[in-house]
């Protein structure tokens, strides 16, 4: 074999590493999920249509969750700045910010009018006692009273130095034209000098926010005086899954649409009706919200502090001979992690997958994923995958120039499967 073939087979491999596989990796560097007691974490921009935790740098984040002890522990939090790939940078906190990298969390309440008592924390950053200086990936981590991590979650701040224009298009590939999107993008850089674009701009591509979904380390195709192409031709390409399955607790007391009854026993029990893997499925469309969810009540005025909780009742019928892959119920309820918490388990009695969760009053999106004994995510074998899906699909880049100690965000470009290019 020649060493032409070689060098062929070898670029191959690099490009499926690079540009994305069929499933996806559950992403665990430096994120430690939250105990048992501690439950709806929200950390999201003001805006109340955003919810990925990326805003330009200056703008505020809010951090909250419960704790269900109800005991007012003093939390407190600290946060570190991340380099590329999420490790923890180099640079002393002076660097990256001004006041305290640790602080405690002051704005604290206990709940009233529910049967689930809990303590509601709120943090928002930037504050008076904090400001980053600096553009890039950053990780808060939420400390209890002997410093001990409680939880860790990833944010990101821009500043936009480049122009980011995306689209998405259907797969070329005659195999997977039903199933995938292909995205393309460009950027416009005509402020920012470039000596090497292949080494001091990365970025990362991710569908509906999740953060197990990035593709990382794409280098441009073409460079085209101030503009970078990655115009590959299904080089960046997602399964493109499912419309999100849906279920709303704000009248915690009724059963609603997808919702089979409720019940009292201390607290509310919620009984989904239980759904069909809709892998074998036509496509069937309507609206969602990618994933996330919206905190919301009908029984009080303020759902931070009023809103109730209730063990939701999943159940789902799929075949349990089919491999031996587990299934979890996925969304950003969790931050789109894969824990003992949301993993569904086989009952033999009733011949459905089941799982129970405890969460909040709230409209919520979720689908069921299967995840293999080296925790790869494949978002399309229990749902199925159709192009007619609707997602959103974000690119952020990043800028080091030689010499530089870390890695500044300097853009951000979002699109819609809504409206495919072909």
């Amino acid at each position: 074999m020649s060493v032409n073939v070689f060098f062929r087979i070898g670029l191959l491999f690099i490009l499926i590493g690079i540009l994305g596989t069929p499933q996806l990796r559950a992403q665990q560097n430096n994120i430690i999920p939250p105990p048992p007691h501690i439950k709806t974490i929200e950390f999201k921009p003001l805006d109340p249509d955003a919810y990925a935790p990326v805003v330009k740098l200056g703008e505020k984040l809010k951090l909250s969750f419960d704790d269900i002890n109800a005991d007012q522990r003093i939390y407190s939090y600290k946060i570190e700045h991340c380099d590329y790939n999420w490790q923890i940078s180099n640079l002393s906190s002076t660097e990256y910010m001004t006041g305290y990298a640790s602080d405690r969390i002051r704005n604290y309440q206990n709940s009233f009018n529910t049967l689930q008592y809990y303590t509601h924390y709120e943090l928002e950053i930037p504050n008076e006692n904090n400001r980053i200086k600096l553009s890039g990936n950053y990780l808060i981590s939420i400390l209890d009273d002997y410093g001990n991590v409680l939880f860790t979650r990833r944010f990101i701040m821009y500043q936009p130095k480049v122009i980011v224009a995306v689209s998405a298009h259907r797969s070329t590939d005659p195999s997977k034209i039903n199933e995938k999107h292909s995205i393309q993008f460009v950027i416009n850089h005509p402020n920012l000098v470039l000596n090497d674009p292949s080494r001091e701009i990365k970025v990362d591509v991710y569908q509906n926010n999740d953060w197990n979904s990035v593709i990382k380390e794409i280098k441009p195709k073409n460079v085209l005086g101030t503009q970078l192409w990655y115009n590959y031709i299904d080089g960046i390409s997602y399964w493109a899954g499912n419309e999100y399955l849906y279920f709303d607790t704000k009248e915690i007391r009724n059963a609603t649409n997808n919702i089979f009854k409720t019940r009292l026993d201390n607290i509310f029990n919620t009984y989904l009706y239980a759904t069909e893997s809709r892998g074998h499925l036509p496509y069937s469309f309507y609206p969602d919200v990618n994933g996330n969810f919206v905190l919301r009540t009908l029984d009080a005025d303020d759902v931070s502090l009023e809103g109730d909780y209730s063990f939701v009742h999943f159940s789902l019928k799929y075949d349990r001979n089919f491999d031996q892959d587990d299934i979890y119920i996925y969304g950003n309820f969790n931050d789109w992690q894969i824990t003992p918490e949301n993993k569904m388990e086989f009952n033999e009695e009733s011949g459905l997958y089941e799982a129970t969760m405890m969460m909040k009053q709230g409209f919520y999106n979720y689908t069921y994923v299967a995840v293999n004994s080296d925790f790869r995510i494949n978002p399309y074998k229990v749902e199925g995958s159709y192009y007619q899906t609707e997602n959103e699909y974000t690119v952020i880049v990043y800028y080091r120039k030689f010499g530089d100690r870390y890695d500044q965000a300097i853009g951000l470009g979002t699109t819609n499967s809504e409206k495919l290019q072909n």
